[in-house]
């Protein structure tokens, strides 16, 4: 059987091989209503290339004030990092890949052997841990390596050449190319540099490169097009979430080129 990690890295490459961005979008899980919960994960699959799904923490220190906002109302609605998984596990499986983000924290407390034995059981393909480094996750990359899962590494603007070749020769699923520093949420305009950026970053990893950080608009993705293998869209799609529209209506219409 082919390791999950591995089917998400195939799925990007194969949504981008035109040139079109793969979409990796991104949920808060349980918010705005946690009994919406798999629906909105079914919806988003059949839209989306990744479903990227937020842990809900309370110091979300990547995150801008609409995730922020988010991962305040789960938490308080009890969702946890067990319950998402619970939920995961008991739904129909979806067709897109499923990435778990989360801060370091919820996962040391699951404990790592059994946090990868569960989210492979759940059909979780990886996990994206903003404030872990590279060089100190080696516990929990050989605990998801045994199920075959990924720990996507992230890069920035700032990271140092060698670094970020380190960093993206050990990346698995795919890079996270935050586009630029500071947190999430809204701009009106992509960096004037991202594309050497971006440029740099794929030339340096072996596995699809994703850009991610204040990606929102139709524009953004046209804009970014043969640049980079996938986006990931968060805060955007929390607020169509948060407003109760449809999300796979609104992915649907942030593509460039098919349907």
């Amino acid at each position: 059987m082919t390791p999950a990690r591995e089917r998400l890295a195939a799925a990007i490459a194969a949504a981008s091989k035109e040139g079109e961005p793969a979409l990796v979008a991104y949920l808060t899980a349980g918010h705005p209503r946690r009994e919406s919960f798999r629906e909105h994960v079914a919806a988003i699959a059949a839209a989306a290339d990744v479903v990227e799904i937020g842990v809900p923490f309370s110091d979300p220190m990547a995150d801008g004030v609409t995730i922020q906002g988010s991962s305040r109302a789960a938490l308080a609605q009890g969702v946890t990092l067990r319950w998402i998984l619970a939920e995961l596990a008991a739904m129909p499986r979806v067709p897109a890949p499923l990435v778990l983000m989360s801060y370091l924290n919820p996962l040391l407390a699951f404990g790592y052997d059994a946090l990868a034995e569960t989210a492979s059981r759940a059909g979780v393909c990886g996990f994206i841990v903003p404030d872990l480094p590279f060089d100190e996750g080696d516990d929990l990359r050989v605990s998801l390596g045994r199920q075959g899962l990924a720990l996507v590494q992230m890069v920035t603007p700032v990271t140092t050449p060698g670094r970020l070749r380190a960093v993206c020769a050990i990346s698995e699923g795919f890079v996270y190319a935050v586009t630029s520093t500071g947190t999430t949420g809204r701009r009106a305009a992509l960096p004037e540099d991202i594309r050497a950026y971006l440029a740099t970053v794929r030339a340096a990893s072996s596995v699809p490169v994703c850009a991610g950080f204040g990606i929102r608009t139709r524009e953004h993705v046209a804009a970014l097009r043969g640049q980079v293998d996938g986006v990931i869209v968060g805060s955007a799609l929390v607020e169509v979430l948060a407003g109760g529209a449809d999300p796979a209506e609104f992915l649907r219409g942030l593509r460039t080129g098919r349907a």
